[in-house]
């Protein structure tokens, strides 16, 4: 790295960094260190009455307050932070006390982790602490961390910029109260499925991320080149078809829990990158799904918040069963006060243009009904409700109505005002599949770029049999978003999609060499905040040089100064 791009706080850090090792001091040791407590333990299991316990703790430099001869320090574990007691014979028991005289007091730097081996007492204000024998070096941290002050119980300097939260996670882990509760709420939401899943007899498995055809659900799809086999492939957009040829191939239920891509907008419920629980279990149907979904969403609630039911947005949702089932099209009449029942495309067309709604020939009889809910009806649902008994338009893979002509035996469960998961008395009539995935193409052909394309193999699978089967997609990000109480999806991804950093233009050394600036002068210019070669135009040539002389002197570049003369060339080149 360019030492023209660090900071003086960085600069000071890797000066640090050399006199640690020019006292033979490793910096970055490769040993275990053989940590035998938690913070949080220490502290839930300390007896004022009981035997003094030796503990091996390891963790960050958070805080340090040096007192002459003894010091109090505060490391972050894992699991929480702790106070540390350091006085300078206990960890230099001999006549060499630069352990603690300089190492501790002048190398190391807040971010550090350092290893401490001592026993546990309570200080005289009542706060259990490690009073410290040993101290150890662990990693030198070279950025310093942006520091939450908290006062009176308030926070102060706070490293709230989504931008930059989102971006670096891990100082956002670090420095954060709470931010890694939800993540640890997170493992407990999957951890929760994979259990009710696994106690019902179901089996987890894995199907491919990359494939011939971007199938199970309507969506743009990411495509991608597969060099080895000279094709161009798609990242999955659902594992629906190939969990289904499983349950061709006679497994009783599967399961998985994984990535989908699809090529579509970001905003606070949505990114293109999403992970989703599928399930499929033959000889069920979507009645019985309703039933199975809401003993799972009460149980993983009550895994996670130690009650079926969850604050979001200032309203308590409860997840306790049973909830809600209603008819997309009653949901509609309802919300509207238009019965869509056996319309044509046309007449659906004309209620969205009385309904003011902006729509274009592209979209089918499906899509304009789902536009229609979308608009009307689907925020609308804070409690948790099924929406059930789609029109077939709408449901490509899903078995028709056994009572109800024209609809499908499909529900979407709506919590929020958000749509969070979706379920299929699923189609297994290969004729039928068929000619439904005919209908799709017929709507790709009008210009739907999101229609399903025919999987040929996925038909041959069926036309070898596939028992009735029922099978659900569960977003694990929204999920967790209702589990944790969080209303952007950022907030429960590790590492969300971002827009490119942005990053202030340059000049290329061409063009600073076109005026005459040598090619080892433009990151001194750069440093002084002189990014293009039109910023010193107006610049005085005096202050020019002093700005960038003075950088060459600070940083000890041993660069030859250039004269005031040929700064005052420069400027005027710059200016014409």
């Amino acid at each position: 790295m360019n030492v023209l791009e660090l900071s003086e706080q960085e600069l000071g850090r890797r000066q640090s960094l050399q006199e640690l090792r020019d006292m033979g001091i490793d910096p970055y040791p490769a040993a275990e260190y053989p940590t035998n407590a938690f913070s949080t333990d220490i502290r839930d299991e300390f007896s004022d009455e009981g035997e003094q316990r030796e503990v091996c703790i390891a963790g960050r430099l958070m805080s340090r307050r040096v007192m002459g001869k003894a010091s109090f320090a505060e490391i972050q574990d894992s699991k929480g932070r702790i106070q540390v007691y350091i006085t300078r014979d206990d960890i230099c028991p001999g006549e060499d006390k630069e352990l603690y005289n300089k190492v501790f007091k002048r190398l190391l730097d807040i971010g550090d982790f350092i290893g401490v081996k001592g026993f546990v007492f309570r200080t005289q204000t009542g706060e259990i602490s490690v009073h410290a024998r040993e101290l150890t070096l662990l990693s030198k941290s070279l950025k310093p961390l942006p520091i939450v002050k908290y006062k009176d119980g308030v926070a102060y300097d706070k490293f709230e910029d989504p931008e930059l939260r989102y971006r670096q996670r891990y100082v956002d882990l670090v420095v954060n109260d709470g931010v890694k509760d939800t993540f640890l709420s997170r493992a407990t939401v999957i951890r929760t499925i994979r259990r009710v899943l696994d106690e019902a007899g179901y089996t987890e498995v894995e199907t491919p991320t990359l494939q011939a055809i971007a199938g199970g659900a309507s969506a743009r799809p990411f495509i991608t080149h597969f060099n080895a086999l000279s094709t161009d492939m798609y990242m999955r957009i659902a594992t629906e078809l190939y969990l289904k040829r499983l349950i061709v191939g006679g497994f009783e239920g599967v399961y998985e829990i994984g990535k989908n891509f699809r090529n579509e907008g970001m905003d606070r419920n949505h990114n293109p990158e999403f992970t989703c629980m599928e399930l499929y279990v033959q000889y069920k149907d979507y009645n019985w799904m309703m039933d199975f979904t809401e003993k799972l969403l009460e149980t993983v609630c009550t895994a996670v918040n130690g009650k079926p039911e969850r604050e979001i947005d200032g309203q308590i949702i409860s997840f306790k069963a049973p909830y809600r089932r209603l008819p997309i099209l009653d949901a509609i009449k309802e919300k509207t006060g238009y019965d869509l029942n056996g319309m044509s495309e046309e007449e659906i067309r004309e209620v969205c243009k009385k309904l003011d709604m902006e729509i274009d020939d592209t979209m089918g009889k499906g899509k304009l009904i789902d536009e229609i809910f979308g608009e009307f009806c689907e925020g609308t649902y804070i409690q948790p409700t099924f929406i059930t008994d789609y029109p077939v338009e709408m449901s490509p893979l899903t078995k028709m109505h056994r009572s109800k002509p024209g609809l499908t035996e499909r529900f979407e469960l709506m919590v929020n005002g958000k749509e969070l998961a979706n379920a299929y008395s699923e189609l297994n009539d290969p004729i039928d599949q068929e000619e439904r995935f005919k209908e799709q193409m017929k709507l790709a052909d009008k210009g739907d770029d999101e229609a399903m394309i025919i999987d040929g193999d996925f038909l041959r699978a069926l036309q070898y049999g596939m028992p009735p089967t029922s099978g659900i997609g569960i977003g694990i990000d929204r999920l967790v978003m209702l589990m944790t109480g969080k209303t952007y999806i950022q907030e429960v991804l590790f590492f969300p999609q971002m827009k490119p950093e942005k990053k202030a233009p340059r000049s290329t050394n061409a063009e600073w060499a076109a005026i005459g600036v040598g090619e080892e002068w433009v990151p001194l210019f750069n440093k002084c905040g002189y990014y293009l070669v039109q910023d010193i135009k107006d610049i005085n040539p005096q202050k020019l040089q002093m700005e960038v002389c003075g950088v060459n002197k600070k940083y000890k570049l041993g660069l030859e100064n250039p004269k005031v003369d040929e700064f005052q060339a420069w400027i005027e080149k710059a200016g014409v």
